[in-house]
């Protein structure tokens, strides 16, 4: 009886032992991936018009923004709050199926849109001027200046991985 306490005893120990050396935990990374766009091409006919539409250009870049992201698990899909930025939203919203949220880009919290969204794949419209700004407060480095007037496809990819940002800007035409 005493020789089967101490063996039950020694099996324990022994495999508590090799459990220890087996069970490394590993976290996964937190991945966010941010895709920032500017509008596309507005309606100039009326140059007093604060607020206009996508001309039939900036229409076609609209679908043709839905087309690049499609392949890509978009989660969230922000735009401020103007015709044009809407617009050029709303093919990708349509064919994923993702509601779009507004936001005001001269008071957003950047820590608090991080925390929101990380681990997500979020696609945000802006302008000429917001749209690098925003980039530059995610990488927390001025690096990019405000978009030519006739960019509107540049396309500004963010991905902060455990809290460290990467950044890239591709062309789109």
């Amino acid at each position: 009886m005493r020789i089967t306490k101490v063996l039950i005893a020694f099996a324990i120990i022994i495999g508590s032992i090799s459990c220890k050396e087996d069970t490394k935990i590993v976290e996964e990374p937190v991945v966010s991936t941010y895709y920032f766009i500017r509008h596309a091409e507005k309606d100039r006919t009326d140059p007093d018009n604060p607020d206009p539409e996508l001309n039939q250009d900036g229409l076609d870049r609209a679908i043709r923004w839905a087309e690049v992201f499609d392949p890509i698990a978009i989660d969230v899909i922000y735009s401020t709050n103007y015709e044009r930025t809407s617009m050029t939203a709303a093919p990708t919203s349509v064919k994923k199926n993702i509601d779009v949220k507004y936001y005001e880009p001269n008071s957003i919290d950047i820590e608090q849109f991080k925390s929101e969204n990380e681990g997500l794949n979020v696609l945000v419209v802006g302008h000429s001027n917001t749209t690098p700004e925003f980039v530059n407060k995610m990488i927390g480095v001025e690096k990019y200046s405000a978009m030519d007037d006739d960019d509107n496809s540049s396309l500004f990819i963010v991905r902060i991985i455990d809290g460290v940002p990467t950044d890239i800007r591709l062309k789109m035409d």
